[in-house]
C-alpha cells in the first residue's frame, strides 16, 4: 500500500514546472521582440542621418550663395521624408565658399531606448551620427577663384 501511494504523489506532481516554463518563454520572447525592434530602430536611424548628412552636403554644394541654411533645409526635408523626427542637430562646417573649398555636414538624431506604439520612447539612449564631406566643384561657374585644388 506504501507502493500505491508513492505513485498517486508521484502522478500529482507531474508537469509541475510547465507553467513557470511558459511565462518565462513568454517573458523571454518579449524581450527579444524589444531587443530587435530597437535594434533595427538603431539601424534606421543611422540610414537616415546617413542619407541627410549627404543630401544636406550636397545641396551646400550646388547652392549658389554658400549659405548653410540649405543644408540645414535639405536635412529637414530629408528627415522629414523619412519619417524621422527633425528636432535632431545638423551643423555645418564652411570655413569659405571658394572652388575646391572642403564642406562637411553633420546630422545628429537620438533614438529611445525603448519605442513602445502609442507611448513612444523612453529615454533618450542612443545619439546616431553621420558626417558627409564634399568638395566645392572647381569648375562650377559663378566662383571666384582659379580652378587648381590641391590633393
Amino acid at each position: 500500500m506504501t507502493r500505491h501511494n508513492r505513485t498517486q504523489t508521484h502522478n500529482r506532481e507531474a508537469g509541475q514546472a510547465g507553467a513557470e516554463i511558459l511565462v518565462f518563454g513568454f517573458v523571454l520572447l518579449v524581450g527579444v521582440i524589444l531587443l530587435v525592434a530597437n535594434t533595427w530602430a538603431v539601424i534606421d536611424a543611422k540610414l537616415s542621418v546617413s542619407a541627410a548628412s549627404r543630401e544636406a552636403t550636397r545641396a551646400l554644394v550646388e547652392s549658389d550663395s554658400g549659405s548653410p541654411d540649405a543644408a540645414v533645409q535639405a536635412a529637414t526635408d530629408v528627415m522629414t521624408g523619412l519619417g524621422r523626427s527633425t528636432s535632431g542637430d545638423v551643423s555645418v562646417d564652411l570655413d569659405s565658399f571658394e572652388r575646391c573649398a572642403r564642406v562637411r555636414v553633420r546630422v545628429i538624431s537620438t533614438v529611445p531606448a525603448i519605442a513602445l506604439p502609442r507611448i513612444g520612447g523612453l529615454r533618450h539612449a542612443f545619439v546616431v551620427r553621420s558626417t558627409h564631406s564634399e568638395i566645392v566643384d572647381p569648375f562650377r561657374s559663378g566662383l571666384e577663384g582659379d580652378a587648381i585644388c590641391a590633393p
